[in-house]
């Protein structure tokens, strides 16, 4: 298997779901699903089996595919119709069948979303991981984490040294994420001893900007399936498989065109480069914690970019549900993203724009939601101008 085998599976599977966009689970299963194993390497009913039965909640059930190997299910794919929206009820029946029948890997999909899981077994715990929550559109991206569910993969053991790779880097990210305040100093502090004093204010700035950047870069190349992934500055990872048609970015405006009262609030947020798509499908920005009213956003991108890149007028500020996202919520972000409390910032129509002349980072950038005026946005020559 490699990636052009992927794309034709993509394309086909695509040409089926956009012509019957509400299949049920059945013709799901029929019309993709069988593709999908095929792809992976298993055969029905070779080695694989079909309504296997497993007990779960005390009672019994039926996994669509057993995967199997010299008599023993290996791995389990659970299937849902493209009608139907995952959600962590499915992610749960699935997890209970593999500690059943503890069998190690799990793939839970609807023919559009692939969602990858791993059981793990220690001394005094047995728990089942999700390893990635993928899309249709991107999966030729994912060809490492496809190779881990192959048959030869699992039956070598190459499964585990692919996901125990995905684990390292996972729970290194868990440091980063909890420790970086602590991080960013220490680094500060080594750069201002070995050099000098006077520049400690800047290297404290800049090792909080490199922890940053650090798991950026590790959550790419976890959704590349633990290999190394490499890119331009000028290349934007499209997560959600957005095509350019729908690119809702108005057009490229030069800061000093923007009318409006300089005393007009803006609101600064983050953003990594994966998350940019958002905002190009949707003319809006979502899962996020608000306060005060604003009357516009400004988004700074991370990793090579770090710069005030975006710009948009606010319409209004909605629950998830009532955002008319292109996508549902829940194939955005996982729970605690889309938590009842955090809202989407909707754009007015032709209001989102790119900046001709974005605001290049100095010392001060957003870790969250910060606040300036459209005067200061305007002529700022740097972040440190505005923040």
């Amino acid at each position: 298997m490699d990636r052009q085998d992927v794309g034709e599976y993509v394309d086909r599977s695509q040409q089926l779901i956009e012509a019957s966009p509400q299949m049920d689970e059945a013709n799901t299963k029929a019309a993709v699903l069988r593709d999908f194993l095929d792809l992976l390497d298993w055969e029905i009913p070779i080695n694989t089996q079909l309504e296997y039965s497993v007990k779960a909640f005390g009672q019994t059930y039926k996994v669509d595919y057993a995967l199997i190997l010299e008599g023993t299910p290996v791995a389990f794919l659970e299937a849902k119709g493209a009608d139907t929206a995952l959600t962590s009820d499915h992610e749960e029946q699935l997890s209970s069948y593999m500690m059943n029948k503890n069998v190690n890997y799990g793939i839970l999909s609807n023919g559009k979303q692939y969602r990858f899981f791993q059981r793990h077994v220690d001394a005094t715990n047995v728990n089942v991981q999700r390893v990635i929550d993928t899309h249709l559109e991107v999966l030729p991206e994912k060809v490492s984490v496809l190779k881990a569910y192959t048959r030869s993969a699992i039956e070598s053991g190459e499964s585990g040294k692919i996901l125990g790779r995905i684990n390292e880097l996972r729970e290194a990210r868990r440091t980063l994420e909890a420790e970086k305040d602590d991080i960013s100093e220490e680094l500060a502090t080594v750069l201002g001893g070995q050099v000098s004093d006077a520049i400690y204010s800047f290297a404290e700035a800049q090792s909080k900007e490199l922890v940053d950047r650090l798991i950026e870069d590790i959550d790419s190349e976890i959704d590349a399936g633990g290999t190394k992934t490499t890119r331009t500055k000028t290349e934007r990872p499209n997560p959600t498989g957005v095509k350019s048609a729908e690119n809702k970015i108005a057009g490229v405006i030069n800061r000093a065109e923007i009318n409006g009262d300089d005393d007009a609030k803006v609101a600064v947020f983050p953003t990594k480069e994966s998350g940019v798509p958002f905002l190009e499908e949707n003319n809006a920005w979502g899962f996020v914690r608000v306060g005060s009213e604003f009357d516009y956003v400004a988004m700074y991108v991370t990793g090579d970019l770090r710069q005030v890149q975006y710009f948009a007028e606010v319409k209004d500020v909605v629950s998830p549900d009532e955002a008319e996202l292109a996508r549902p919520p829940e194939e955005y972000a996982d729970g605690a993203k889309i938590a009842e409390d955090k809202v989407v910032i909707r754009f007015e129509p032709g209001k989102l724009y790119e900046l001709a002349d974005p605001v290049p980072f100095e010392t001060k950038y957003p870790q969250g939601l910060r606040y300036t005026t459209l005067g200061a946005l305007k002529l700022a020559e740097t972040t440190d101008d505005m923040l």
